[in-house]
């Protein structure tokens, strides 16, 4: 077997996060540590990318915080996240949905999967 394989199978974690696509507004709860003291924060918007494979994958949320887009990346195996809950699905035809980035009001929302 390669080398890498064999390192990547000794880091994975397994992670119980639910399964989420570009499009979908989501609410990451995070772990922070201050000094000797830890809190969750809650870090809600819109999945703009997911990229990587196995314990390597990342994936950015965008929100908006008064009239400032706020982009974060995070992790999929951070033990860091606590739980990612998904507040609405998106129906976007793309992966990665940059083209958000330069759209502000009414043109910015994501219509909802009906199912």
């Amino acid at each position: 077997m390669d080398l890498m394989k064999v390192v990547n199978k000794e880091l994975a974690t397994d992670n119980d996060l639910s399964e989420f696509n570009a499009g979908d507004t989501i609410t990451v709860h995070y772990k922070i540590i201050e000094g000797n003291k830890e809190r969750i924060q809650q870090f809600r918007g819109v999945v703009i990318q997911k990229k990587g494979s196995g314990h390597t994958a990342t994936f950015t949320v965008r929100k908006m915080s008064g009239n400032i887009g706020v982009e974060r990346i995070f992790p999929i195996a951070s033990p860091f996240i606590d739980q990612i809950t998904i507040n609405k699905r998106g129906k976007v035809r793309r992966a990665k949905i940059f083209y958000l980035r330069k759209l502000t009001g009414k043109s910015a929302r994501i219509k909802e999967k009906k199912f």
